[in-house]
């Protein structure tokens, strides 16, 4: 099962979060081949992060939430909240296998918040520029609470109209990077 999972900086935290890079790494390191995407998101200066997101496939929920909350950063404070969700992976593959590679361009990550009637379950026909994209879902996969997409997009404008505006309660979106260790 897949799952996304994104922490949400707690303001004041960058200290924090930078003595604990290392940590962070190694916790991710034992779920390297378990993970879709990961990467930081920063606010629009470019360079200030405001979270962490991991899509990871995990056995369960009850994994899920041990993922989320074991996690260096969050038993450390860094974090604010965390949203947690079982996730589809639409294009069936992980963010390195986004032919795009890991640079150029702007990266982007949207969600997109919803409930009911379920919408954009097909991914875009122009699919070159999506690195990642799927439902969000129920911990048991039934319900629909809206969708989340890693994309390359020439603005954050282009990129939340990869999601149709009006079938959402709330679309947020954060600038975004691959994540991992640097080569």
């Amino acid at each position: 099962m897949d799952f996304l999972c994104y922490h949400r900086d707690r303001p004041g935290s960058m200290a924090l979060r930078r003595d604990l890079l290392e940590e962070h790494w190694s916790y991710m390191d034992r779920y390297a081949a378990r993970m879709i995407a990961r990467g930081p998101t920063f606010a629009s200066d470019g360079d200030t992060p405001t979270g962490s997101l991991h899509i990871v496939d995990l056995p369960d929920p009850a994994a899920a939430r041990a993922f989320a909350f074991d996690e260096p950063n969050y038993q450390a404070g860094v974090y604010r909240d965390v949203l947690l969700r079982r996730w589809r992976n639409m294009l069936g593959r992980t963010m390195w296998e986004f032919p795009g590679g890991r640079t150029g361009g702007n990266r982007y990550l949207v969600l997109g918040f919803g409930s009911g009637q379920a919408a954009d379950l097909a991914s875009p026909p122009d699919r070159d520029d999506l690195i990642a994209y799927g439902p969000l879902l129920s911990d048991d996969g039934t319900s629909w609470l809206g969708t989340a997409v890693l994309l390359r997009a020439p603005d954050p404008g282009s990129a939340r109209a990869v999601l149709s505006a009006d079938r959402y309660a709330d679309i947020e979106v954060h600038t975004w990077q691959f994540g991992g260790r640097p080569s």
